[in-house]
């Protein structure tokens, strides 16, 4: 099975989080960095995961990312399919 660049990088983003999920938001820059994902194709995936309900968004000087689940609620397929 080929999964698309989406799919690939949708995969390591949400895993980039699940590593982080006890820990606070993540920035966009801090997952495109780790993931060696550019920043701007990696926001734009960001806002369709977050449109699936798979992350959440929180504001502020403190703000980033996190799942919208917990880890272990969430396939590869419903990553895969957004």
């Amino acid at each position: 099975m080929r999964l698309s660049t989406k799919g690939r990088y949708g995969l390591r983003a949400m895993l980039e989080m699940a590593l982080n999920e006890q820990h606070e938001p993540m920035a966009t820059r801090t997952i495109a960095e780790r993931q060696n994902i550019s920043e701007r194709y990696l926001e734009q995936l960001l806002i369709q995961l977050k449109k699936a309900g798979l992350v959440k968004s929180i504001r502020g000087s403190q703000g980033g990312y996190i799942l919208g689940r917990k880890s272990q609620d969430i396939t590869v397929g419903d990553i895969i399919e957004y």
